[in-house]
């Protein structure tokens, strides 16, 4: 393998090597053979420990009638990834049940684990919480645990993804989670004191908050490289995000741009069902070595970011984004094992068109000329006017740009496009516009909130952080309600047996 300087071309060739190297490393055929025998003994054990921590609280919102007069949801959820289901089981421990989980896919395939996250597993540690809250027989290591056995675990070194799909699978199930699949949400506006969102199906819900929680993929969508032309798509090109039909990739000739994560996942993919050959062309100047996400993944930061001024969350956000976070050694060994693979840095994609069937590739100081399909490894913009969803209100939605103005040396277009949120995730409106009653829980909110609604290491608090906000509010809009409730109490006359017992005093003042 050889090398030059870092400051120049970094290009290397790997040598065929067996595939065979690549056998079961990861760990899923241990981690997915045992029957799941063990789970009913675990759903016994974590209903005892709800029971004890007396939860889920009591129901305590109240009705409230919608634009036809009907009872409207407490809170609509957009979403039923790993986010949007840990934000359905927070609201139900904490007595807030009239409530519902949207998402597009059919069940079991929300989110990204089992459709474009081409990963084998995770790249979290397995001894992350999962969605708990506390609760130990909530977490994942309870779950795969009684599910696979604990030598299943011992031996597990990273959480297949697929595994993982199961575990919030369970998670709904156990929770009695109200999820409705292959329901896409296209627009939502506030109308007063409650948010529409239309359905692609014509129907519309109203709900007194909107929790819009679609992932990476719904912050903004792919992004695009200029100079690589639009109507490659979808024959001759596809993103990291979209399916793709690797079989018809065999012994065919493929280009990737970029050098994140996903760009490598898929060149290994594609080597892997049979492609001829796969040539990696990235800008920078080398991969990335220091994750600094793990540092930056501790209570402090994911609780603290919030909290801090913009200007420090500013910087921040743009010292990360400088960095780049890495893909995991095992990725780039998995995809370097493959025989036909090379990469080659400071070479930045100028152009890709169509020419006769094939794409013409043109690089600085890199490899151009023909391939067979290019995959576009570019991750994703945070850019909410490209998000039908958004379409009705972006123009009142307050960004970063309209709220703060960094120094010259920090200047980034795209971080000016994040979305200013409030502390409990609600959008802030420019121009007097109100959306509070629209909560973002996706990683457009990386700059205000840190990885609070993006990663896996803040699942077991993340949530219960939103819906704090949301109990804050709803029962604000309710107290009036309340309070008469309380005033007009007479459950329990604790001094009935006593010789003090006064019912003339029931429901005075007690002055």
């Amino acid at each position: 393998m050889n090398t030059t300087s870092p400051v120049t071309a970094l290009d290397f060739a790997v040598p065929a090597t067996d595939p065979s190297a690549l056998a079961d490393t990861w760990g899923e055929a241990a981690a997915r053979a045992v029957s799941p025998a063990g789970l009913p003994a675990l759903e016994a054990e974590l209903r005892e420990q709800l029971a004890r921590l007396c939860l889920p609280r009591k129901e305590w919102t109240r009705p409230h009638p919608g634009p036809d007069g009907s009872a409207m949801l407490d809170v609509l959820v957009i979403g039923a990834g790993q986010y949007g289901t840990g934000i359905g089981a927070a609201l139900k421990l904490n007595g807030i049940t009239n409530f519902l989980i949207l998402d597009k896919a059919e069940e079991g395939r929300e989110g990204p684990w089992v459709t474009y996250a081409r990963m084998p597993t995770l790249r979290s540690p397995k001894f992350h919480p999962g969605i708990c809250f506390g609760v130990p027989a909530m977490t994942f290591q309870s779950w795969h645990r009684a599910a696979h056995g604990d030598a299943a675990w011992n031996r597990l070194y990273k959480i297949p993804n697929g595994v993982w799909q199961d575990y919030l699978v369970w998670v709904r199930r156990v929770l009695d989670l109200p999820v409705r699949n292959r329901a896409e949400a296209v627009d939502l506006r506030q109308a007063g004191d409650h948010v529409e969102v239309a359905l692609a199906d014509g129907s519309t819900l109203c709900a007194r908050r909107a929790v819009v929680a679609n992932g990476r993929i719904g912050s903004g969508g792919p992004a695009r490289v200029p100079g690589v032309a639009e109507d490659l798509l979808p024959d001759l090109a596809a993103h990291t995000s979209d399916a793709i039909d690797f079989g018809a990739l065999r012994g065919k000739k493929i280009a990737v741009i970029g050098t994140g994560s996903s760009a490598w996942d898929n060149a290994a993919t594609a080597l892997e069902q049979g492609a001829a050959s796969v040539e990696m062309v990235a800008r920078r100047k080398a991969v990335p070595q220091l994750n600094k996400g793990r540092p930056a993944s501790g209570i402090a930061w994911m609780e603290g970011w919030l909290a801090l001024p913009d200007a420090d969350r500013w910087r921040l956000t743009w010292y990360m984004d400088s960095m780049g976070a890495p893909p995991p050694h095992e990725t780039i060994l998995r995809t370097t094992r493959m025989p036909g693979f090379s990469a080659h840095f400071s070479c930045g994609a100028m152009s890709a068109t169509r020419e006769g069937g094939q794409v013409r590739l043109e690089t600085e100081h890199g490899p151009s000329g023909l391939y067979d399909f290019l995959i576009l490894g570019t991750g994703f913009r945070t850019d909410l006017s490209a998000e039908p969803l958004f379409a009705s209100i972006f123009p009142d939605v307050a960004l970063w740009s309209d709220c703060y103005q960094p120094p010259a040396e920090l200047a980034h277009p795209g971080m000016g496009r994040a979305p200013y949120v409030g502390r409990d995730f609600e959008l802030i409106g420019k121009d007097g516009a109100d959306l509070s009653r629209i909560h973002l829980f996706n990683n457009a909110t990386y700059l205000s909130t840190g990885t609070m609604a993006s990663d896996i290491p803040s699942l077991d608090i993340a949530p219960a952080r939103l819906v704090t906000g949301l109990v804050q509010k709803l029962f604000a809009e309710d107290f009036d309600q309340l309070f008469a409730e309380l005033q007009d109490w007479e459950d329990e006359h604790e001094m009935q047996t006593t010789p003090f017992y006064a019912p003339d005093y029931v429901n005075r003042t007690g002055r």
